[in-house]
């Protein structure tokens, strides 16, 4: 059966800005996703990310050049690679089905009843007194994702911990980091109880992970998309960041999430900038995560309706209206 597919690029604004070493921005640019038979319709939600040398443009052309073949998520996998404009059309896919046959995706997933998730919250680069003021705010929530630079890291740490002494802390440095300045940053990071440290070294870059301490725990992000960069990975890194846009959809980043805990990585479920809808799938995908850093729709001015239900630092598992 033909599917229709519809696509669309839509802008939502951010609270504030939201930096990182590669930049600022203060809006989330995304890739909307419907697909119909005509009786029923399932939609999803994509974040093209430049790093990865995706725009919004060339998402919503890939997902317009596949719509007239377009059958199932096992066909899909072929008809291409890895990224944004795939996770679209997989986890809209997933949504289809679910409404075709009334049976949620976590019911199909593994059969679970799925539960809420403890959502990291996530603070931007600054300088030491912005982030310390950043954190003073969100100093009551267990779990903070801070936002790291390079140079300058070990005030940023310090600041961070003595605003908030009492939240677990995990550090990202979105490749940042050099062999010059990886000691200093990795020991300030002990010295501060922080518990995982998410791409310190370039992809591509990072070989130097084979051969100095992890005192701190050490997770791919940028390193790792898929399944079969777990292979790559092995021996530098202790933890994998498995994000539903780098990997090309929910189907996977299942496979990719199974095979991580079989290797024994310590396994982080994360997202980029987007609303409730590009996140709802990662909600169930971080079911079987140790940590999760779902808080793309906290950090925007506003949502869509209806959205995820956020309840203090808990994040609920999606109702139908939303996906799944």
């Amino acid at each position: 059966m033909t599917l229709r597919v519809t696509a669309c690029i839509e802008k939502w604004p951010i609270a504030g800005r939201f930096v990182i070493s590669r930049g600022a921005r203060t809006e989330a640019t995304v890739v909307a996703v419907e697909l119909s038979d005509g009786s029923a319709a399932g939609r999803a939600e994509c974040v093209p990310y430049a790093r990865y040398g995706e725009t919004p443009e060339s998402v919503l052309a890939q997902i317009e050049a596949v719509a007239g073949t377009l059958s199932d998520r096992t066909a899909l996998q072929a008809l291409l690679p890895p990224g944004a404009a795939r996770n679209a059309l997989d986890c809209a896919l997933w949504d289809l089905e679910a409404k075709r046959s009334g049976v949620p995706v976590a019911h199909r997933c593994a059969g679970m009843m799925p539960r809420p998730v403890l959502t990291a919250y996530t603070l931007s680069l600054g300088t030491p007194d912005e982030m310390s003021e950043a954190t003073r705010k969100a100093a009551g929530r267990p779990l903070l994702k801070v936002k790291l630079g390079g140079d300058g890291d070990v005030e940023r740490i310090r600041a961070v911990r003595a605003a908030a002494p009492r939240a677990r802390l995990v550090v990202d440095a979105n490749e940042a980091w050099s062999e010059e300045n990886y000691l200093e940053n990795m020991i300030a990071c002990l010295e501060s109880g922080v518990f995982l440290i998410e791409q310190p070294l370039p992809a591509g870059a990072d070989d130097l992970l084979l051969h100095v301490p992890h005192p701190v725990p050490i997770c791919a992000d940028e390193s790792l998309h898929v399944f079969e960069d777990l292979e790559k990975i092995a021996g530098k890194y202790d933890a994998v960041n498995v994000k539903l846009d780098k990997a090309g959809g929910l189907t996977e980043a299942l496979r990719t999430v199974e095979e991580a805990r079989r290797r024994g990585f310590l396994v982080m479920v994360g997202c980029m900038l987007g609303t409730s809808l590009a996140m709802a799938p990662a909600v169930l995908l971080a079911q079987y995560a140790q940590v999760a850093d779902l808080d793309g729709p906290l950090l925007l001015a506003r949502d869509r309706r209806p959205g995820l239900r956020y309840a203090g630092a808990m994040v609920e598992p999606p109702l139908p209206a939303l996906w799944g």
